[in-house]
């Protein structure tokens, strides 16, 4: 067994804490199906957001997910670099798995998808 980092991103049309939440709960549950996880085979979960997007913890959320009650979550402001893609809420899931790097899944959404278009259709 590995550890291995699954990606996500996801963008929301406004920075209302209800589009925060379900951009946030849409991204973790395609991460969890596609890549055949349970919460007590994650390690942690950085989750970042662009700096317009103040008005929810987006781990809030995944907290409220039954199972999800003891697994580490952090959040932190992505870095604000000049043209950046906006209203971004981003995922790193450290997962233990037997998936090989090449196996992993990860989960491009919405406007995101334009970060990783090689990724954002391996779904």
């Amino acid at each position: 067994m590995s550890v291995r980092g699954i990606r996500g991103a996801h963008t929301v049309d406004s920075n209302d804490p209800k589009l925060i939440a379900s951009a946030t709960l849409e991204m973790i549950n395609d991460i969890i199906a596609y890549n055949h996880i349970a919460p007590e085979d994650i390690c942690s979960v950085l989750i970042t957001v662009t700096n317009d997007l103040d008005e929810a913890f987006p781990a809030q959320a995944i907290r409220q997910v039954p199972g999800w009650e003891l697994v580490p979550l952090m959040c932190a402001l992505e870095v604000p670099v000049k043209g950046s893609l906006e209203r971004c809420v981003r995922l790193m899931v450290l997962v233990n798995t037997e998936l090989s790097q090449a196996e992993i899944q990860h989960v491009y959404l919405g406007g995101a998808k334009a970060l990783r278009p090689d990724l954002a259709n391996s779904k």
